[in-house]
């Protein structure tokens, strides 16, 4: 065995093992490894171990090396043949301990690979009578593997449910050892892996034995729980009813992204038309919130009706210099789509300000605007601030958690959580630095002090309808005034010095 990729210099491994106080050294030699005849397959993964414990490289560079090194072991014809040798290893492996799942991963990777390029083993028979034995007995308990490597062994070694059948009805023979249902028994345990949420096993098994239920309420379960290759893959083996399924719960949930992909890889566009292009809106759109207009228009590829629409977020977004300049680069003259997307547009759900009691808004830009702002902000009993900063975390410390964390994220979603509606946030990143600021970019920046009245106010009855109730869970408000002098930035020469030790003074420098 050429040991050169396993980080030793010699061809040889050298073994130090003290008996008795005197060192005696040991040798896995090439014969080990080159010719199988007469080697165990016990010994074969002792030596494996060996290999894998004093090699001085990664575990992953060691673990690419032995799998070159099995797959020669597996093409230098080792007895009864290299799928009986493969299954026999797997059916010892168990007893190495926390060495066995690796190494069984690491050995049916290498007869995977063996089997692509060997025309046959000549043994194939043998070792699938071998392999579902192995499997009946991790099914039952028996042997300790990991359920991963079950189901390799059933896709390795190609075993269907008829071989299961026929080595359960010799087992019945011999030691009354018989499955009366097969099937019910295999449905019964992969029903284990469905109740433990491994669903990517109970799919793989499902699929392997051409096992097909209803699984409407499968695939919205693995939906919810985030396992999306699973529902993927489920659907894909159940056929075209369960994709369309697949495809309108994506579409319901808003995974735009989930639902244009399945379409793609599955040929669906003619019975999901909109997916496509609803999937480039959205991503348009999220790309406009972010003022990332080249990227947006370059994402659009110069399709009219992504441009038209991209033109519309510029000027929903109050950033008029990129409307006339999309407009004088597609030639879109009078823009007419701007009034249909205007309409789609207003169907969502937004807060506005005259919802909120807002009449008007005062831009303050003069010394006397200030004054009189002030004197208003002084008479009223609440007041709603919006700011702007740049965070500032200090290196170690926690940043402060947010009271409202919601999945929906930030404002908008504290406001559709607490009073039923959002805000509409595709003016974020509009041009603020022109003047005078739009009657949009106005009302963008109103709203988002205005809103936090009315969730103040909210959340106040909130808390004194609970409190009348049960007299406790109380929402208590406090406010913070911090100072930026409370934490002062240190410079680096002082912060180091901080963190350097002083130095140990000798007793006689003392």
């Amino acid at each position: 065995m050429c040991l050169f990729e396993m980080g030793f210099e010699e061809k040889a491994i050298k073994l130090q093992v003290k008996e008795e106080k005197a060192c005696e050294t040991k040798k896995i030699c090439l014969h080990a490894f080159t010719d199988l005849t007469y080697v165990a397959p016990i010994v074969f993964l002792y030596l494996l171990k060996e290999c894998y414990v004093h090699g001085n490289l990664k575990a992953t560079k060691k673990f690419r090396a032995l799998q070159q090194e099995v797959h020669q072991v597996l093409c230098n014809s080792p007895q009864p043949g290299p799928a009986t040798f493969v299954a026999y290893c797997l059916y010892i492996l168990p007893i190495f301990g926390s060495y066995c799942e690796g190494f069984s991963h690491l050995i049916v990777s290498a007869f995977h690979r063996f089997l692509k390029t060997a025309a046959t083993t000549g043994d194939s028979l043998e070792a699938k009578i071998i392999a579902v034995q192995l499997f009946l007995d991790i099914v039952e308990g028996s042997i300790d593997h990991d359920e991963r490597i079950a189901v390799k062994i059933l896709e390795v070694f190609d075993i269907k449910l008829t071989d299961i059948e026929k080595v359960a009805s010799q087992s019945k023979a011999k030691n009354d050892r018989w499955f009366h249902n097969v099937k019910a028994f295999l449905e019964q345990y992969i029903f284990g892996f469905i109740e433990s949420e491994s669903y990517m096993t109970a799919v793989n098994l499902l699929e392997h034995f051409s096992i097909r239920q209803s699984g409407e309420s499968f695939l919205v379960k693995m939906i919810e729980k985030k396992q999306f290759r699973a529902a993927e893959k489920w659907a894909t083996f159940m056929g075209k009813p369960m994709l369309f399924m697949l495809v309108q719960e994506y579409v319901d949930r808003n995974k735009l992204k989930n639902a244009y992909l399945i379409v793609k890889k599955n040929n669906l566009q003619q019975e999901f038309p909109d997916v496509h292009h609803k999937y480039k809106e959205s991503a348009l759109k999220k790309l406009a919130e972010k003022a990332c207009w080249d990227v947006a228009e370059a994402k659009a590829n110069g399709d009219r009706q992504l441009v038209d629409y991209l033109v519309y977020l510029a000027m929903e977004a109050g950033y008029l210099e990129k409307v006339d300049e999309l407009c004088n680069r597609y030639s879109l003259e009078g823009f007419p789509k701007a009034q249909e997307h205007e309409a789609i547009f207003l169907q969502h759900c937004f807060l506005n300000l005259n919802e909120l009691g807002v009449e008007d808004i005062i831009w303050v830009d003069e010394l006397n605007g200030l004054g009189k702002a002030t004197c208003h902000i002084e008479g009223s009993k609440v007041v709603g601030l919006d700011c702007e900063w740049k965070p500032n975390y200090v290196k170690g410390s926690k940043p402060n958690k947010n009271m409202f964390e919601d999945p929906r994220g930030g404002l908008s979603g504290l406001a559709e959580k607490i009073l039923g509606a959002g805000l509409n946030k595709t003016r974020r990143n509009s041009n603020w630095e022109q003047r005078p600021l739009s009657q949009n970019q106005l009302e963008y920046a109103a709203l988002d002090a205005a809103v936090l009245i009315q969730i103040f106010y909210r959340v106040c009855d909130h808390s004194h309808t609970a409190d009348a109730l049960d007299g406790h869970n109380k929402i208590e408000w406090k406010s913070y005034i911090v100072s930026h002098m409370d934490n002062p930035r240190k410079s680096r020469k002082e912060s180091r010095l901080r963190k350097e030790p002083e130095p140990e003074v000798k007793e006689d420098e003392a």
